[in-house]
């Protein structure tokens, strides 16, 4: 009876308490907290590309008024060789740079061990992730020289000729992505690292009971639980290709004659060197269509994969 009483009695206060209204529906709460991350993105991503969009159907120095072309810029991007020579240097950096993915996971396997000194490894390994891509353009434009660089070096010690790597239309291109592979692989190897760390060790262990050993154990047990860091690891390295810029302006400047050129940097050229806004819009519009596309293809079969 004493108990009843007494929940009444709460009972009764509670109801008299005036309720407070809410200020916010609960169905929008996130979504204030998600506004400033919204209009920061639309402010500094979402414009840009739609200006970028817009602009390129200009004609425009940057200076004067803006001349309506229409998809000009468009014709004269498709009907020029330089634009078909950076396309393929892009798809070759693409192409070459999947190699990063693969052999970032060798070396986080590698690294992923409990042994003396192991620390130091990784450092090294860390260490050309950390410095700048110009500083990267510039030790391997040292290293590929032709007097003086410890490429031929080691060719002159085998017996073999020297290379000037930087002045061949054949394989500069090939020198150039060497260098970027070697941040890029850093990069790779850290995501993977973090992932390793953080594998469902039940999963490991019953496999193991299950005699799952080596390539079996990474392919059906480790791979999967790697997935995430895998789609972070291409898209990163997707974009890393596509908008190479930093090392092919730091070694080659495009060249020689044009053959080592990129779409960033074709776009570079075309807009602060020849006054061509429009024009240099319209390779950056071509660029980011090719990478969406590219990603959303990679997204898409993930997708597929995990369902």
């Amino acid at each position: 009876m004493i108990h009843s009483s007494a929940e009444a009695t709460l009972n009764r206060a509670n109801d008299a308490k005036p309720k407070r209204k809410r200020i916010i529906p609960i169905s929008l709460v996130p979504w204030v907290f998600l506004a400033p991350a919204l209009v920061l993105f639309a402010i500094y991503v979402l414009y840009p590309i739609i200006n970028s969009f817009n602009l390129s159907l200009y004609q425009w120095d940057g200076m004067g008024d803006k001349v309506w072309v229409g998809f000009e810029n468009y014709i004269e991007l498709f009907d020029s060789e330089t634009f078909y020579t950076a396309l393929t240097n892009n798809l070759l950096w693409l192409l070459l740079f999947m190699l990063a993915p693969p052999i970032g996971l060798a070396i986080a396997l590698f690294l992923n061990q409990e042994v003396k000194g192991i620390r130091l490894i990784k450092a090294l390994f860390f260490f050309p992730f950390v410095i700048s891509q110009v500083i990267v353009g510039l030790v391997f434009t040292w290293f590929y020289d032709p007097s003086l660089g410890l490429l031929n070096s080691i060719l002159a010690f085998f017996g073999a000729e020297p290379i000037a790597l930087l002045s061949s239309d054949q394989y500069v291109t090939y020198g150039i992505i060497a260098a970027g592979l070697w941040p890029q692989i850093a990069y790779c190897m850290i995501l993977y690292l973090t992932g390793l760390n953080n594998l469902n060790p039940e999963l490991i262990e019953a496999a193991r009971l299950d005699n799952a050993r080596g390539l079996k154990l990474l392919r059906h047990i480790i791979l999967p639980q790697l997935s995430p860091a895998t789609f972070i690891a291409v898209v990163v390295t997707v974009i890393g290709a596509l908008r190479s810029f930093d090392l092919v302006a730091t070694m080659t400047a495009g060249g020689p004659w044009g053959s080592s050129t990129v779409l960033a940097y074709m776009m570079y050229e075309q807009s602060i060197f020849n006054y061509r806004m429009g024009y240099g819009a319209a390779i950056a519009v071509v660029l980011f269509l090719i990478m969406a596309l590219y990603i959303a293809f990679f997204l898409t079969r993930m997708l597929r994969s995990e369902k």
